[in-house]
């Protein structure tokens, strides 16, 4: 099908020849702001989500150990190890403002696994806001007798996002897989219906059960005994703040998704401008797993009460090991009143 020929399309700065003073001081600049930028997240966003990860697992685990197993505690372990997926598979910006070049093949598997932890992080962490509405308002026995069973639900999630990824993984294209391209996770020579149905049930669904949920949660009156909405988000500030966090973030990067099918399908490749837009969503989606991570650990209950407990022992000892400068001090104060 003609529509399916992607070989027609490339990146603007890989393909225009450019020829005015102009169009070169604009891709110089473009190409800054992307390097820096990958160089920002590399820096300080990668860093600071796996330290957060780890500790996460440690202290999930742990807890497991100790047979503290919560159901939301798993759910949120499932989230945890998608991101720090995520993070280990944004490594292919660092060559940026470059591409990554390989296969087309070989950019279609990076894309399946960058679409398994996306769609599997995006609906886990719509599964966990579920779970907390059904808990406040009493519904059913027996959807909040599945939801107490979390290894069910996330082998139901891990089900769904297998088959969607391996939709997408078939959208991406067949054609000339030995061919070398400049690649990235969503890859630009995949057909537009790749970009459709990702936002369909990567960004539309789950944004859609997310804005319900939160309509149910500020306008329905919880059940006898059920705490006030505000301890009630108190208790839980972790998944609603990635919640919020995670639909702000993907907003941005869903709608120029968007964009770029609108540009494949009128068989144009758009701009500079538009190129440096694209990677910068790409960027900020990547810095979404990061925050989302530290979000957990400084936020939820378990594991912002190990990490103070971390804090105090570290003090303890720190206060043991210079035992002497409270004497010091007072004998000199002494010595100098006489």
């Amino acid at each position: 099908m003609t529509s399916h020929n992607m070989t027609w399309i490339s990146y603007p700065s890989k393909s225009q020849p450019f020829t005015s003073q102009e169009e070169i001081e604009a891709i110089i600049a473009s190409q800054n702001i992307i390097s820096r930028l990958m160089h920002c997240y590399i820096a300080f966003f990668v860093p600071t989500g796996l330290i957060a990860g780890i500790c996460i697992l440690i202290i999930f685990i742990k807890n497991h150990l100790q047979n503290k197993r919560a159901s939301l505690d798993l759910l949120l372990l499932h989230f945890t190890i998608s991101n720090i997926i995520m993070i280990f598979l944004s490594f292919t910006v660092i060559t940026r403002p470059d591409y990554l070049t390989t296969t087309r093949l070989a950019c279609s598997v990076l894309s399946f696994f960058f679409n398994f932890v996306y769609f599997n992080s995006q609906y886990v962490l719509v599964l966990t806001l579920l779970t907390l509405l059904l808990e406040r308002f009493s519904a059913q026995p027996a959807l909040c007798n599945a939801t107490q069973r979390p290894i069910l639900c996330a082998g139901l999630v891990l089900t769904c996002t297998f088959c969607l990824s391996l939709i997408e993984a078939v959208l991406v294209g067949a054609d000339n897989d030995q061919l070398e391209a400049h690649c990235q996770l969503d890859p630009l020579f995949a057909w537009p219906e790749y970009e459709m149905v990702k936002f369909t049930f990567g960004f539309g669904i789950p944004s859609l059960l997310q804005i319900l949920c939160f309509t149910v949660l500020w306008a329905k009156e919880a059940s006898a005994g059920a705490p006030a909405l505000q301890q009630h988000i108190r208790a839980y500030p972790a998944v609603y703040v990635t919640n919020v966090t995670i639909f702000i973030c993907r907003l941005f990067y869903n709608v120029m998704i968007l964009f770029r099918t609108t540009l494949k399908l009128q068989r144009s490749i758009g701009t500079t401008k538009n190129e440096l837009v694209m990677n910068i969503a790409e960027i900020v989606l990547f810095c979404e797993s990061c925050a989302s991570l530290v979000v957990i650990l400084c936020l939820h209950k378990p594991c912002k009460d190990e990490v103070l407990k971390v804090i105090q022992k570290c003090r303890r000892k720190s206060s043991a090991n210079n035992p002497l400068e409270i004497p010091e001090t007072a004998t000199t104060h002494q010595s100098g009143t006489q």
